[in-house]
């Protein structure tokens, strides 16, 4: 019996978070393919390329925080659009699966869409918060789209665009972080509190000094009482976190580590952390965390501007999530050393603010559904590929 042939997967993760649901996809295809080879080609990170992906452009590249931080790399951005395209028009895979990463995404599903290519996205975009008439776009643009909240299936019925429930894959990592031992990490000191920056270059640049400083006024209150540690997704993120640390005045125990964030967080105390995944990843680790996040003036004039009030209701996923302020949220001029530290401390004591942190971050959990979702994403994948 003559071996089948390869799958080809195009795949494309435009961020830190996508390049991890994506390497977790890789596995989890080669299970509903088991007699098949995987190949996957396009862009993504460490994880992707640590599961075989040949990858055309790195996430470590592709990050861009801001509408003005966006169009300065807008001719970056046009390259890589056309090499994927000039990709799928090459290789002709059998599928296309975009991962989050929405506004360059869809501009790229809509290109390999016309050449005749399947095309599936992972994780939806939130058009339950706002820019609803997305989903007319996304209808002519995918094939399949796997959702990890299960009202968001029924808000695609209107267009025809089949969606399936698969659960939050964080969920999944979560647990497994829970289920390995505890790694010996460099905490001294009662107080232990991670600190997040982001994993943009432009996050690290813009967060990471007011972290340092409050860490420092933070330092100040606890005396030796207690420790920090920046974990960093990639070399190239842990290069950038140096250079900062290396003009900065530091708190006495600071460390720098490699990867180990979900293990810091479920080990810290409390945590700042840039506005992003990493913030549901907290909830998901049960660390009490303040959320910050500045862009430049411009971006958030022009946002201010062009998008609805609504959008700017909350900036964290774990406040979307819950439909309330339950996490502090730090953002712009209200991100300073003071509110840094002040809002940090309270949640090192047992106040009342970390008992209902703490609780929301149990409702939240429920409505992220149980471990498996990659799985379940590559089996409707399997599926949607069968019909064709």
């Amino acid at each position: 019996m003559a071996a089948l042939p390869p799958l080809k997967v195009l795949m494309a993760a435009g961020e830190v978070s996508g390049d991890m649901y994506g390497g977790a996809l890789i596995q989890a295809l080669r299970k509903q393919f088991p007699e098949r080879e995987i190949e996957v080609r396009g862009m993504g990170g460490d994880a992707m390329k640590a599961e075989g992906a040949q990858l055309l452009h790195h996430t470590d590249t592709l990050g861009a925080m801001g509408i003005f931080e966006v169009l300065g790399k807008l001719r970056y951005f046009k390259q890589v659009m056309q090499d994927m395209v000039d990709l799928a028009t090459s290789w002709q895979p059998d599928v296309l699966i975009t991962l989050d990463y929405y506004s360059f995404n869809i501009a790229l599903a809509e290109k390999v869409k016309a050449l005749g290519i399947r095309t599936v996205h992972y994780i939806s975009p939130k058009v339950w918060v706002w820019r609803s008439g997305r989903i007319h776009r996304m209808a002519k643009a995918y094939d399949l789209l796997l959702c990890i909240f299960p009202f968001e299936p029924a808000l695609y019925e209107p267009v025809g665009l089949p969606a399936v429930y698969v659960g939050h894959p964080l969920v999944e990592q979560a647990a497994a972080t829970k289920a390995e031992a505890e790694p010996d990490l460099p905490w001294t000191g009662e107080h232990r509190i991670a600190l997040l920056p982001g994993s943009r270059a432009g996050e690290i640049r813009s967060i990471l000094p007011t972290f340092l400083r409050a860490a420092r006024r933070i330092e100040r209150v606890k005396h030796d009482h207690c420790s920090f540690i920046i974990p960093v997704p990639t070399p190239k993120m842990r290069a950038e976190v140096e250079r900062i640390l290396a003009k900065e005045p530091l708190p006495r125990h600071l460390t720098v580590i490699d990867g180990n964030a979900r293990h810091v967080m479920r080990q810290a105390r409390a945590a700042m952390i840039a506005s992003g995944t990493a913030t549901l990843e907290a909830c998901l680790m049960n660390c009490p965390a303040v959320l910050a996040y500045r862009v430049s003036f411009l971006t958030e004039l022009v946002a201010r501007l062009v998008l609805p009030k609504a959008s700017f209701r909350f900036a964290g996923l774990v406040n979307i999530i819950a439909g309330k302020g339950v996490m502090t949220e730090l953002l712009q001029r209200d991100f300073n050393i003071y509110n840094a530290a002040s809002e940090t401390l309270s949640l090192l004591r047992n106040t009342a603010a970390r008992k209902n942190l703490l609780a929301a971050y149990a409702e939240v959990q429920a409505q992220l559904g149980e471990p498996g979702a990659t799985d379940r994403a590559a089996k409707a994948i399997a599926d949607c590929l069968a019909k064709a």
